[in-house]
């Protein structure tokens, strides 16, 4: 099963298995297209297919052993959770050029699956990877039967798929990344519900509107978040003034004070996560500014979900 993965790291890292898996495997994935079923259809200007949940129409044995082989690829700590996604593409429907970044509580990789018997180019369906979406792509991956595609989501991940000729299908098995989870996601939204800048200190109200001034909308509203996340943690007014000037960039919290040192990354983290992407660089570095700092009472329902052990 997914054996001999050819690993790339540009455009982005990915990887392609040109078998992946079994005759019957295979097998037993095509005959998900062959089920009635409600499909879900997609036509909107760049996104042409229909897709369909098939999680519950293959056996658990099997995507455990997809989800152990895509941690082994990966490196990465995937939770056991598998989502799979049927896709299928009719003539004259295609794919944009676009980029999945991962959200806050958003799988973190793809396994994506071809499942077309007599492929030939003049079929289409081609997926493409590219640098950005301005450009030309820099790699293809033909949708050949059992052919598996991989990647890791993020900002600049852009990929589409070229308008078919003959029917197309695929099926994608998504993957999340522990240190972003579903739960993760409501705890977020939970900790920011009813926002409102004006629970804030009276005390930052100087240091942000000078920096409102200078620096962009998204860098001074996620440096509030930040400040906010600090403030409902409980952190008295000098903690949220610093935790503001850390995430806006105006300083670099280097304080010699673990709780407060601890609790202005972690703000940042969460500011950052919630009002943009999770980043896999960003996470690790975080990771390793807070091994061996304990975790505190008021930021461990935080900590536990951002870094689990």
């Amino acid at each position: 099963m997914l054996s001999q993965p050819i690993h790339h790291d540009s455009p982005f890292p990915f990887f392609y298995v040109n078998s992946a898996f079994s005759d019957e495997e295979s097998a037993a994935l095509e005959n998900l297209f062959l089920q009635d079923a409600e499909w879900q259809h997609r036509d909107g200007a760049f996104y042409r297919c229909s897709l369909r949940d098939v999680t519950e129409n293959i056996s658990a044995t099997f995507r455990t052993e997809v989800l152990g082989r895509m941690r082994e690829i990966t490196k990465l700590p995937l939770i056991n959770r598998v989502v799979v996604t049927a896709q299928r593409m009719l003539p004259g429907q295609a794919i944009g050029v676009h980029s999945d970044r991962p959200l806050v509580g958003y799988e973190i990789a793809r396994l994506v699956v071809q499942l077309n018997k007599q492929w030939q180019a003049e079929h289409g369906g081609v997926l493409e990877l590219f640098s950005s979406p301005e450009r030309e792509a820099v790699f293809s991956v033909n949708p050949e039967y059992n052919k598996a595609f991989g990647f890791l989501l993020h900002v600049d991940s852009y990929h589409g798929v070229t308008e078919v000729n003959q029917p197309r299908q695929t099926v994608v098995f998504n993957f999340w990344h522990a240190a972003n989870t579903p739960e993760l996601a409501e705890h977020l939204q939970a900790m920011f519900a009813d926002m409102h800048f004006s629970e804030l200190p009276a005390a930052l109200n100087p240091v942000a509107s000078a920096a409102e001034l200078s620096l962009p909308e998204d860098t001074t509203f996620r440096a509030g978040m930040a400040a906010l996340a600090l403030h409902r943690w409980g952190y008295d007014k000098t903690t949220v003034v610093t935790g503001y000037q850390h995430s806006a960039g105006l300083s670099v919290c280097d304080t010699k004070h673990a709780e407060t040192y601890a609790a202005v990354l972690l703000a940042d983290w969460v500011a950052c996560l919630y009002r943009g992407s999770f980043d896999l660089v960003h996470w690790n570095i975080l990771r390793r500014e807070l091994e061996g700092i304990e975790v505190f009472t008021r930021l461990m329902p935080t900590w536990q979900l951002c870094l689990p052990e």
